[in-house]
């Protein structure tokens, strides 16, 4: 005799139901625990954004209709804040890697050693050892592959601020012992007198990896160090280790223009291997790059 149970289960369902809940548990925590060891971060890979991503007409953002100096399309550049006293931002995978050694060779050839704008009183011989890097401007112009035009263009969208603002890049190189002492972007006109224009913010893109020392350090960063007699060639506070293709930017003006104190920076020594960097400093007014 055929047994019933409510609800239309037969006896043969009632015996399975236990399989097939087991079953359903074992592909549960198997994907679930799967799932959680993709997501750990593994030794030695570092993941690496795409130069600029744009979303075309199958992407969840749909582009609006634009103005004669606008985009047709949506652009995402990945960031992370590192800190908001000063303004530091940092860009993971800005460039690639064989952009990174083109501005490289094209810097090697033109180096010179490294000079300061001088405050009232200061001169080359009494700022010796203050920045001991190599480096070279080169604009967007003189580079006829457009590669450094292809940077710039993204710096401009990064900073929200046009490319008319922006001076020549400055490639630097820092062999081991080299460094750059803390020091601030804009110019007090106490010190280097007026201005006619002004350095807002700083992007320094990574164009090499660092295998010891080379960070950009902050040492005031959010108001440490400030009042006890700071040694300006400590290497301490937030540092930023120098990876090929990341970018960091930070601001030197608070939005109301005047001077942030904190936003004081430099670059720690070389230990092992060489730093390269391309910096692009961007001003309240157009230059004449």
């Amino acid at each position: 005799m055929k047994v019933r149970s409510r609800g239309g289960w037969g006896l043969g369902t009632k015996i399975k139901l236990p399989i097939v809940l087991l079953s359903c548990s074992i592909f549960f925590f198997a994907g679930f625990f799967g799932s959680m060891l993709l997501s750990q971060d593994i030794t030695g890979i570092r993941p690496r954004s795409r130069i600029l991503e744009s979303a075309g007409e199958d992407h969840e953002f749909a582009a609006i209709p634009h103005g004669d100096t606008g985009d047709s399309f949506v652009s995402s550049i990945p960031f992370q804040v590192l800190s908001w006293k000063p303004r530091a931002v940092y860009f993971p995978g800005f460039a690639t890697a064989e952009q990174c050694q083109h501005v490289i060779t094209m810097a090697k050839a033109n180096l010179k050693p490294s000079t300061l704008a001088l405050r009232k009183g200061e001169t080359a011989e009494n700022t010796k050892g203050i920045r001991t890097s190599s480096g070279t401007f080169i604009s967007a112009s003189e580079d006829k592959t457009g590669t450094l035009g292809i940077i710039e263009e993204k710096i401009a969208r990064a900073t929200m601020i046009p490319r008319t603002h922006g001076e020549a890049f400055n490639i630097l190189r820092y062999e081991i012992g080299q460094r750059y002492l803390s020091h601030h972007d804009a110019f007090n006109p106490a010190e280097y007198g007026p201005q006619k224009s002004q350095r807002i913010a700083s992007f320094l893109l990574y164009l090499s990896d660092v295998e010891e020392g080379g960070e950009t350090m902050f040492p005031f960063e959010n108001g440490s160090n400030m009042n006890i007699g700071y040694d300006y060639e400590k290497c301490i506070g937030l540092k930023v280790k120098p990876r090929q293709g990341d970018g960091l930017l930070f601001y030197s003006l608070f939005p109301n223009g005047t001077i942030d104190q904190i936003s004081l920076h430099g670059s720690c020594p070389v230990i092992v291997g060489q730093k390269w960097v391309a910096t692009k400093w961007i001003r309240d007014q157009e230059t004449a790059d």
